[in-house]
């Protein structure tokens, strides 16, 4: 008897490892969340995963798969049944970089679905969060020019240095953006990084007083940084949204994930992935305490 009892611990051990949860009563079936390998996608796999479960479906997790390139396929060919994407970059990667990604999300979006329904897949709802390449400024200087958005540059750009990687003055999205879309001129230009240490190192000594950061970076809040809404629409609409195969896209599971997604933020992101970066928390607790936190275990 003892064997037994052994062996049925071991048994639970091993399903728990295995990353699979349920809830409720009567299981609604199986669903497998995969994930890029950075953590914001660990935390909204979890955030959709959680949520399913919650919702007695049976959910398998296969996070950090890799890129896109990983990712995607696996979808496609079923190894997985939902990740959460990007809509632009998912665009341009289902197209084959055609270029029609736009700053419109909804747009975008069906243009999306014009090139998953053929593979057997779905996007959903765009989310109002975004993770794309975003113009941030110091508190200091959002003050002084009581500064917004992207369009409140325009009258004192010449005063201000813009900094962001050697590439900007010739990508459209950046510097050429900039100008053409917004009427900014800036005084001069600093070539760093992309959103990294040089760029933030720039705005603590003050050698430029615009830089280029991704919108959802988890130090923007601890770095006294604040994004400029991007009023015009210059960058193509990297909104959440989960892309998942046709064949487990029914009514009750779309209903539940776009309900999520109408709620979640940029903010809520920024939130979330400083808990990960700064504070070193699990994607699955950050997930579980947003899901809580927002009454969708209630």
């Amino acid at each position: 008897m003892w064997l037994i009892a052994a062996l049925a611990v071991v048994a639970t051990m091993v399903a728990a490892c295995g990353g699979t949860t349920g809830g409720g009563t009567t299981n609604k079936g199986t669903i497998i969340v995969g994930g890029f390998k950075f953590p914001e996608s660990s935390i909204l796999a979890q955030i959709y995963g959680e949520a399913l479960a919650h919702d007695a479906y049976t959910v398998t997790y296969k996070l950090n798969l890799g890129t896109r390139e990983v990712v995607a396929p696996a979808l496609k060919n079923g190894d997985i049944d939902l990740y959460p994407g990007y809509a632009a970059t998912d665009l341009e990667y289902w197209n084959n970089k055609a270029g029609e990604a736009t700053g419109d999300a909804a747009a975008t979006t069906a243009k999306l679905n014009s090139h998953l329904q053929s593979q057997g897949l779905v996007a959903l709802n765009p989310s109002p969060a975004v993770d794309q390449n975003a113009f941030a400024v110091t508190k200091e200087t959002q003050q002084k020019y009581n500064l917004s958005k992207l369009s409140d540059l325009a009258p004192i750009g010449n005063q201000l240095v813009l900094g962001a990687g050697p590439e900007c003055p010739t990508r459209p999205y950046c510097l050429p953006g900039l100008q053409t879309t917004y009427g900014i001129h800036f005084k001069d230009f600093k070539a760093l990084d992309t959103d990294g240490p040089a760029t933030r190192a720039a705005f603590k000594n003050g050698t430029i007083q615009v830089g280029l950061v991704f919108s959802s970076d988890g130090d923007l809040n601890s770095l006294g940084l604040v994004v400029l809404q991007d009023d015009k629409h210059l960058e193509a609409a990297d909104n959440v949204l989960p892309i998942l195969r046709q064949k487990v896209a029914t009514d009750e599971v779309k209903n539940l994930l776009n309900k999520i997604d109408a709620a979640l933020t940029t903010a809520d992101l920024v939130d979330m992935n400083s808990q990960e970066s700064i504070q070193h928390k699990d994607p699955d607790a950050i997930a579980k305490a947003y899901l809580e936190k927002h009454n969708y275990f209630s």
